[in-house]
């Protein structure tokens, strides 16, 4: 049964007008700025928040469809994990596992069997009875996680899962959540701003901007071929929309690069910050493309050093710290940019 969502909600100056699809068994992450929308949305899944158009149907059953249906949250088979899990304190691991179980009136015994059983699940069945402050954040995680799926909801939203912990329990986290949803056969929405997180977990990926659906695709389609510059920058590429004819591509906003393989009309090109090289004088040999540019921004990036370049058009260059040593590199110098045409990838926009 699909989850079909025509997601329209008017908040004073806000509107988020928004189709989601989740088939079941399929993870989709929500992608976007701070303001796109995204916990409007999800808010509006979970029942907190009525849509103001629009539905959200899963299968047959309805919902919301103002003005006629509204289905609240205690109605709708929903787990939910927060970005701060929301445990309660007073609670061992075991009760709050339990306490979606209670509220729906099931027998104390039962109760207290699945609940132990999701506990063995995710890892945690020796932490029953310890309570919420003396658990990490990996296990803090996992006890919300199966405190969602102990009910067997249709539908799982996870709003920012992982942001609450360290990089270093985040990783072997993330890899255990995908195992678990990869076992879900419901519905399964995933909000997030980190885009390793998304790529990792995720089928599908929805890119929500100003309330609105931007782009769409597989993590791969859309690392490949970003259409925003929020995406661009959430994948790491320099995205530049123009006008082909032939290999040669006029910039809307000046400039023009030479591409590998000719198109024609409306494109965006590509090409990733490494494919830059820096030069104190114009480059001869393979290059096609070089102009010139200002060093506007330096930063360190683990291991590279990426610069932020103003020129026609501006770019992202990563660079080796050796590199900025041997150009000596400082804000206001003047350098020429060069990327071979075979590094720059034009698609229709």
């Amino acid at each position: 049964m699909t989850l079909h969502a025509d997601l329209r909600v008017a908040r004073g100056r806000f509107r988020l007008d928004a189709e989601l699809t989740v088939e079941p068994g399929e993870v989709v992450a929500l992608l976007g700025p701070n303001g796109a929308g995204k916990t409007t949305a999800l808010r509006a899944l979970a029942g907190l928040l009525p849509l103001t158009g629009g539905h959200i149907r899963v299968g047959g059953r309805t919902w919301d469809a103002p003005p006629d249906v509204f289905r609240p949250a205690e109605r709708r088979p929903i787990g939910v994990v927060f970005q701060d899990y929301l445990l309660f304190a007073h609670l061992s691991a075991l009760e709050n596992v339990a306490f979606g179980l209670r509220a729906r009136g099931v027998g104390r015994a039962e109760e207290r069997e699945r609940a132990a059983r999701w506990l063995d699940r995710v890892g945690l069945a020796e932490h029953a009875k310890a309570r919420p402050r003396t658990l990490s954040g990996g296990q803090a995680q996992r006890v919300a996680l199966a405190r969602a799926l102990v009910t067997g909801p249709e539908l799982l939203l996870l709003d920012e899962p992982l942001a609450a912990l360290d990089a270093a329990t985040r990783l072997h986290v993330r890899a255990e959540l995908g195992r678990h949803l990869r076992d879900f056969p419901g519905h399964t929405l995933l909000v997030t701003h980190d885009p390793l997180d998304a790529m990792v977990l995720a089928d599908r990926l929805v890119v929500l901007e100003h309330g609105e659906v931007v782009q769409q695709g597989t993590p791969a389609e859309v690392a490949r071929r970003p259409r925003t510059a929020y995406v661009a920058d959430l994948v790491g590429l320099n995205l530049y929309r123009g006008t082909a004819r032939g290999t040669a591509v006029e910039l809307d906003d000046g400039g023009t690069l030479t591409v590998a393989t000719p198109a024609d009309g409306p494109v965006h090109v590509v090409f990733p910050p490494t494919a830059v090289s820096l030069h104190p004088d114009h480059p001869t040999g393979s290059p096609r493309n070089a102009w010139r540019v200002t060093v506007a921004g330096i930063e360190q990036h683990a291991h590279t050093t990426r610069l932020r370049l103003d020129g026609v058009p501006p770019v992202l260059a990563d660079v080796t710290t050796a590199t900025v040593a041997d150009l000596r590199l400082q804000p206001g110098d003047a350098l020429w940019a060069a990327v071979k045409a075979t590094e720059v990838h034009a698609y229709p926009a």
